[in-house]
């Protein structure tokens, strides 16, 4: 009995102490993080789309307070903080006009992007408006596009970042499943959520590949959303919004706070 007591509680105090490790090793991180300066690049994931609040003089690039990267630079204080992720960007966007704020002083970079590049938009418009068939064959359109075209894209990217912040942290962040499957959901077939949420496995499972291969570190935010997808009844992505047709498909505020911040605070 003794004995049995003597393991709980050395299991007890083992439990405690990595606890506190972990959670001084993270903070320890975001420290280290903001002692340099953070870049935030990307596409409309990470400028904030969806949120709201948008900050006027961002323009058409709708960059929110409520985004993740606004977000965490206000918790962690950087030495410098440079918000160039801009609504609608490709690979090309980001090299011709996000990565002049980076320099060897940066030491967090965080980026999302690719979504557009494989035609994030016009999947997602067929999916809606089209048959399923339509819908399943744009993806496939996509799948090839991400196969065969987008690495390269993306290897041109992360070279440039590294190339211009040899000292940073990368921390590349994927994009969420859309869908809730199994439950009923006005406007949309299962064989298309299934279908859509397939589409955005591979791309991710693409984008994941070459973040290895540049040694960058990768912020999947999949198990984030997992029970907050469209049809579960607490999403923190807008469905089609007919009002705001630029928020369809993007996180709601509580999605960049609650989805994507949390991955960020883990890998920065």
């Amino acid at each position: 009995m003794r004995r049995s007591r003597l393991v709980l509680f050395l299991s007890s105090l083992f439990l405690t102490a990595a606890t506190a490790l972990t959670g001084a090793a993270t903070a320890q991180a975001s420290q280290l993080a903001a002692a340099g300066g953070y870049v935030a690049l990307g596409d409309s994931y990470s400028s904030g789309v969806g949120a709201g609040s948008y900050d006027s003089a961002s323009g058409d690039c709708k960059r929110s307070t409520k985004a993740f990267p606004r977000l965490w630079a206000t918790a962690n204080a950087p030495s410098s903080f440079n918000f160039t992720a801009c609504s609608g960007a490709r690979t090309g966007d980001v090299l011709a006009n996000q990565l002049a704020p980076l320099s060897s002083a940066t030491t967090l970079v965080s980026v999302t992007i690719g979504g557009n590049d494989a035609g994030f938009a016009d999947v997602m418009t067929t999916c809606v408006l089209q048959s399923d068939s339509a819908c399943i064959s744009r993806i496939n359109t996509a799948r090839a596009y991400i196969d065969s075209t987008l690495p390269g894209k993306l290897d041109s990217v992360y070279s440039a970042i590294r190339s211009k912040a040899p000292n940073a942290r990368v921390v590349v962040l994927g994009y969420p499943r859309f869908y809730q499957l199994g439950t009923t959901c006005l406007g949309m077939s299962e064989t298309k959520r299934k279908a859509i949420n397939d589409g955005s496995d591979h791309l991710n499972t693409a984008i994941a590949r070459r973040v290895a291969a540049h040694g960058f570190v990768w912020g999947d935010v999949r198990p984030t959303f997992t029970g907050h997808e469209i049809c579960s009844g607490n999403s923190w992505l807008h469905s089609v919004n007919w009002l705001s047709i630029g928020d369809s498909y993007h996180p709601t505020a509580a999605g960049q706070s609650g989805g994507y911040l949390p991955v960020l605070n883990s890998n920065d």
